[in-house]
């Protein structure tokens, strides 16, 4: 249910009315804009009576919210979400580009392409300490020591970090990643969601192997029922029959779920399409898509990668995605 207050009401009517929807044993969920406030009610709002609070003298309007996702639906939020780390914005108008490899391997690796994605573009850099990997005998990442090689590449370049976190007792490491991202396998993983909900920090979440919007969307409510509102969505591809790439890049995700939530969306085509000659032109569409930024994975010797070198661009590719995205930006503005 929400509350559409008129430009009028005043601070001390905003309390008052507040204070007495509380009192009903509802949560309330304040969003004020440029020309109104609203107040998004969750919880038991069967009691509540529409028309007695629609009368108010302060209300403009009362709408019943029949979807599950509450925090994260747009009718709580009418106005894009702008998520600021660290100065650096994504949503309501501002790019973001979350480059780096796959995972850390070395500090010489990670310097050295913190260094090349932020003289391209870059705006953060992203990292994998702790990888999730479907062959227990593959690379599973540095971890501790993979988070402490990612502080000294923010040190060098003033670049946020962007790390994946596998397990709620790996949050005490994570003090100095700016961004914590929940991967494909974990969306759905709820003690993780409302152990991260429970953070400061910014919050990644990538879109499921197999999960519809909604599905993504009750994730971010998870996150957002703990009182942390800076998420940011991800759509990384879903499987279906196709086997030529690595996933399927779901484009009409974007629109959707900007139609559905305040949220921001960025897109990773570099796990989407598991190819890194495709990860340009689905960069270059999911721009025109009107996505809020990407997620690229890049490595200074992909060849030579301990984890997805197939997909990843070295940095003179990554610079040219960079430069055509910014073109088609510019284009559709």
């Amino acid at each position: 249910m929400i509350t559409v207050l008129k430009s009028t009401a005043t601070a001390e009517q905003k309390a008052k009315l507040i204070k007495w929807f509380e009192a009903q044993g509802v949560k309330v969920h304040v969003s004020d804009g440029e020309y109104q406030t609203i107040l998004g009610l969750v919880g038991d709002t069967t009691l509540i009576d529409d028309e007695l609070v629609d009368a108010l003298e302060i209300v403009e309007a009362v709408k019943r919210v029949s979807e599950p996702y509450k925090r994260v639906n747009r009718k709580f939020h009418p106005e894009d979400t702008v998520v600021d780390v660290n100065g650096v914005k994504i949503g309501g108008g501002h790019f973001g580009i979350i480059a780096g490899p796959c995972s850390v391997e070395s500090e010489a690796q990670i310097l050295e392409v913190a260094n090349s994605v932020k003289a391209a573009g870059a705006t953060m850099l992203r990292g994998g300490a702790f990888k999730p990997r479907t062959s227990p005998y593959d690379f599973q990442g540095m971890k501790s020591e993979g988070i402490e090689l990612l502080e000294k590449a923010k040190a060098a370049t003033g670049m946020p970090l962007v790390s994946e976190v596998m397990n709620a007792d790996h949050l005490p490491l994570f003090e100095n990643v700016d961004v914590i991202q929940i991967g494909a396998r974990n969306m759905q993983n709820f003690e993780l969601l409302k152990a991260v909900g429970r953070t400061n920090k910014t919050v990644l979440l990538k879109r499921g192997l197999a999960n519809t919007l909604k599905e993504m969307l009750m994730s971010a409510e998870y996150i957002m029922s703990e009182g942390n509102e800076n998420v940011i969505l991800c759509e990384r591809g879903i499987r279906t029959f196709e086997t030529f790439t690595r996933n399927t890049l779901d484009l009409s995700a974007i629109p959707a779920l900007k139609e559905k939530s305040h949220l921001p969306v960025v897109v990773d085509p570099s796990h989407a399409t598991g190819i890194a000659s495709m990860v340009e032109p689905m960069a270059m569409a999911a721009a025109a898509a009107g996505a809020d930024g990407l997620m690229i994975e890049v490595h200074n010797d992909p060849a030579n990668a301990l984890c997805d070198g197939k997909q990843s661009l070295t940095p003179a590719q990554f610079a040219s995605v960079v430069e055509k995205v910014n073109k088609i930006r510019e284009a559709i503005k």
